[in-house]
């Protein structure tokens, strides 16, 4: 077992440290080897001595190494070795998986940004079509409600105070198309007109006023 790549989150010693354990899980130090001396570390992680004292002293704190007083350090326990690693990759994965949500809140963000900005131009365009297109026919049904009932198109005056152009009026089953000057206006009703964008608010507030 070789230990994974380094995380340059964590401190350097640390780093070490989890190394040279991943390295007795191996077996590449066995129980009973001498561990390098401090200075062997430092040159063979290019670290400073005192790093490399640091990750030396965890290993020791944690029961792995086991120092012998004008001997040096030796290769204390394979199974705490394993216990250091296993928890230090815990962590990993962890950190991995976060980083793994975040990636993916990022490029959902990304997408749904993507997706308004298709969104808008789909509605900027539709808004020109419709502009483009005024012979698009609005259809509008009058209620028992609704003023100006029969009245004659030539005394609603319909296109001076509304902009619409009235083309047609659906009276029961019967559909009258082009209505001319005296057709009248009935509850149940249906207009077809063309206009603006504002035209029907303005159709809806001619015959229904506040």
């Amino acid at each position: 077992m070789t230990s994974k790549s380094m995380n340059v989150t964590k401190p350097k010693y640390q780093q070490i440290a989890v190394d040279v354990a991943a390295k007795i899980v191996d077996q590449t130090f066995t129980v009973g080897d001498k561990i390098h001396a401090r200075s062997t570390l430092a040159n063979k992680y290019s670290v400073s001595p005192e790093t490399a004292r640091k990750a030396i002293s965890v290993l020791v704190d944690l029961e792995i190494v086991q120092a012998k007083h004008g001997s040096g350090f030796y290769v204390h326990s394979m199974e705490k070795a394993k216990l250091f690693v296993d928890q230090y990759q815990d962590v990993q994965s962890i950190h991995d998986l976060k980083e793994d949500l975040i990636d993916s809140v990022k490029k959902q963000k990304e997408e749904l940004s993507h997706f308004s900005e298709i969104l808008d131009k789909l509605v900027d365009q539709t808004k020109r079509f419709d502009s483009f297109n005024p012979l698009n026919p609005v259809t509008f049904t009058l209620t028992s409600d609704a003023s100006h009932l029969e009245m004659t198109i030539s005394e609603l005056n319909l296109w001076q105070s509304t902009s619409a152009t009235l083309i047609a009026i659906k009276h029961g089953d019967e559909l009258l198309v082009s209505p001319g000057p005296y057709a009248k206006l009935t509850a149940g009703d249906t207009i077809y007109f063309v206009g603006h964008e504002s035209t029907l608010q303005r159709v809806q507030n001619f015959f229904y006023p506040n």
